[in-house]
């Protein structure tokens, strides 16, 4: 077989260029361990894992869970996980995360009587490449699903990729321009990344757009998670720090925020009013992230 890649080029390089040529040739059953190998090398993981999922080879991701596996190589979160040291398989870390916030998503929404498989018009916010996405949509179906973000290209990709709806958020919380109201709005962990200037703007900001009965569900990194990085908070119980895993957004406009629960609540009762807290469970998300549901009235 005849390879075109540099002498130079990597393990993973040279298996993914032998996988290609194998595949141009018609011949996906040679190609399928040679992707395989290439998928185990960091600088080909992503490319390698694109194949398996477009031609259904071995070892695809789709094969397993009936979902579309494609990943952004824009996905800060992906990239979050092959990053980190603690992740052995970070395909896998991926894949597995979303499940896990969509199961913990549908103990909420059992908690407030408002069972998630019910929602009509879902808005996922802040919903960056869809490592949430695919699994929502497996649940709900494409149709009953709408995201926003902020940057461009994840809503581009969603909105492609899994046939939802999108629209472009904004780096102003008064100037976001939602299409509609939503009986569901989920927050994952945006307000764990505001500076003090714009978090109570965001969170009235959203709970505008949610529909009368309706519920804003947001997530923040609480006391556990203030005190496991020991940052000091405030005296009203507030800390930023401008660094995030994002490399799309502005450090000063999404970086890294704790806040108590009295921080919290004490934001609602400026801007929405006390009342709209129907619940609150501490570390409910990824065993450090706090939850709050607010419900607007009828």
């Amino acid at each position: 077989m005849t390879t075109t890649t540099s002498p130079s080029a990597s393990t993973g390089q040279h298996l993914l260029e032998q996988a290609r040529q194998l595949l141009a040739a018609g011949d996906p059953v040679a190609a399928s361990p040679l992707l395989l190998s290439a998928r185990a090398e960091k600088d080909t993981m992503l490319a390698a894992h694109a194949l398996i999922e477009q031609h259904g080879l071995s070892g695809s991701f789709r094969n397993m869970t009936g979902l579309d596996c494609t990943i952004s190589g824009s996905d800060d979160i992906f990239g979050f996980f092959a990053g980190h040291p603690s992740s052995i398989n970070p395909l896998r870390d991926y894949f597995a995360d979303g499940w896990r916030t969509l199961a913990e998503l549908m103990t909420v929404m059992e908690r407030v009587g408002q069972p998630l498989v019910q929602s009509q018009h879902f808005l996922e916010f802040a919903s960056g490449h869809g490592r949430f996405t695919r699994h929502l949509v497996k649940l709900l179906g494409a149709d009953k699903v709408t995201v926003s973000d902020v940057v461009p290209d994840a809503v581009e990709f969603a909105t492609r990729t899994f046939g939802v709806d999108g629209f472009l958020s904004a780096s102003v919380p008064e100037d976001l321009a939602a299409p509609r109201s939503y009986d569901t709005v989920f927050v994952l962990s945006l307000f764990s990344h505001l500076p003090r200037s714009t978090w109570a703007r965001w969170l009235k900001a959203l709970y505008e757009v949610v529909a009368p009965g309706g519920v804003l569900v947001f997530s923040t990194h609480g006391i556990k998670a203030a005190n496991f990085d020991r940052v000091p908070l405030d005296d009203e119980g507030f800390f930023f720090a401008s660094s995030s895993e994002s490399h799309a957004i502005d450090a000063n406009e999404y970086g890294t925020a704790f806040t108590t629960e009295a921080f919290v609540r004490a934001r609602i009762a400026e801007t929405v009013g006390a009342d709209k807290l129907e619940y609150f469970a501490p570390v409910q998300f990824w065993n450090h992230q706090d939850v709050y549901v607010l419900r607007k009235p009828l």
